[in-house]
């Protein structure tokens, strides 16, 4: 693999609204410009990158796929045009990105430029293989550091927790710790059970108590970014062990600050709405 080191030159992302507007949707964030993006970013850092050949392959049945699809759909081209090895192709992946944000809402939609990479290391970073033979983990865990601070990486993880679901929930309690607040959310987010848009993670549908400890360790997290993962992931647990989601914020309610107040009564909004007495009187608790 010949490495190109060309310091004159900018990775680039593709222009992007806010918010989706009329007549528009979220596939048009994975459209030609960000194709072309993408290209110029992998060829700054990769002699070998082949562009015309890439673009005119992710370009071909690229129109009727929704934004998840297309995502998939040019992780699979990248296999295609990338080194062989998986942690060779992750390399040059993670030298092309632009660097991290400090505020994932700098960008608005812009950061869905970043679904292919994700999904290309949630559709290639289990298989050794694919890798030499070599365990794939560590360069997984790696690049998905890289990008959640740039976009998230809560939809590459999940595969992860499914197959090694210890070794990779002691990765996340680690960065529980990290300085980060796109990392600590990562660990409350790509964990959750039932996240919106996701395969959902069955073994913690069944058992959620292995993620505790990280729940516990970001509930009173200094960004309300983090926080608000943690209320969503509770009110997930709640959907499926009410009674445990319950007793977690009863538990939490105890001393609790403005911000802690906050979080639990996010967390039990759903079933208060429904009446359900245990989550209106956490509310009450919560007030």
């Amino acid at each position: 693999m010949r490495i190109k080191n060309n310091s004159t030159a900018e990775p680039r992302l593709p222009a992007a609204p806010r918010s989706i507007q009329k007549g528009s949707s979220l596939s048009d964030l994975l459209d030609r410009e960000a194709i072309e993006c993408l290209a110029h970013n992998i060829s700054l850092v990769h002699a070998d990158f082949d562009v015309e050949s890439f673009q005119r392959t992710a370009m071909e049945g690229l129109k009727p796929l929704s934004i998840l699809q297309r995502g998939h759909h040019l992780a699979r081209v990248l296999r295609e045009h990338l080194p062989k090895r998986y942690e060779d192709a992750i390399d040059v992946l993670i030298r092309s990105l632009p660097p991290p944000l400090s505020r994932t809402d700098e960008q608005g939609l812009a950061v869905f430029f970043y679904l292919p990479h994700v999904s290309f290391v949630a559709a290639y970073g289990l298989d050794a293989d694919v890798n030499g033979g070599r365990d794939p983990f560590e360069t997984s865990m790696q690049a998905q550091y890289e990008l959640t601070r740039r976009f998230s990486a809560e939809f590459s993880m999940r595969p992860f927790l499914i197959r090694w679901p210890e070794r990779t929930l002691a990765r996340l309690m680690e960065w529980t710790r990290d300085p980060d607040p796109h990392v600590r959310r990562l660990c409350s987010e790509g964990s959750r059970p039932r996240l919106p848009w996701a395969m959902r993670i069955p073994g913690f549908i069944k058992d959620p108590r292995p993620v505790l400890p990280i729940l516990e360790a970001l509930k009173d997290d200094s960004d309300l970014y983090v926080r608000r993962s943690v209320a969503n992931h509770v009110g997930d647990i709640a959907k499926d062990h009410p009674e445990l989601a319950f007793e977690i914020c009863e538990r939490w309610v105890a001393g609790a600050s403005d911000e802690r107040k906050w979080l639990i009564r996010h967390a039990v909004r759903h079933p208060a709405k429904k009446g359900v007495k245990a989550a209106l009187r956490l509310r009450k608790l919560a007030a």
